[in-house]
């Protein structure tokens, strides 16, 4: 089961400086499901990332409500920690949910959004667009 918002937010507040923040995001990462080598191809990669990222995503019908499954990965262990955020919000939650939960706000809440470089930033922002994109076809 994913975190909630307010988990998330509570488990970085626990953290008093940054460099343990990080620590903390790049071992979420490094406890991310291992992708399929067979998924890691072009056509899964996420455009506008500067690190490799590759995200497929999975309608679960069987649900009530259906929802949605994502794998990702990455090749950079910051950005690894952040798809780990992304699936905690993410992973497993109806399409609708998706699209109403902001996670740009969310990374504000946690603080994380004003200590990601530019580059990091807008890789970030691809993924979440990615996902959404998803979410609205899935809709």
């Amino acid at each position: 089961m994913t975190m909630t918002v307010d988990e998330l937010v509570e488990n970085f507040e626990f953290f008093d400086d940054w460099e343990d923040r990080y620590a903390y995001v790049i071992d979420m990462g490094k406890k991310l499901a291992p992708m399929d080598a067979g998924d890691m191809v072009d056509a899964n990669k996420v455009r506008g990332c500067m690190s490799q990222v590759w995200l497929v995503s999975a309608l679960d019908q069987g649900a009530s409500p259906p929802v949605l499954r994502f794998k990702a990965d990455s090749d950079a262990f910051i950005v690894k920690g952040l798809i780990a955020i992304l699936m905690e919000l993410y992973d497993g939650q109806p399409p609708a949910y998706i699209l109403d939960t902001d996670a740009l706000e969310v990374m504000g809440r946690i603080g994380l959004q004003q200590h990601l470089s530019p580059n990091r930033r807008n890789g970030l922002v691809s993924m979440v667009d990615k996902i959404k994109t998803i979410a609205a076809q899935a809709a």
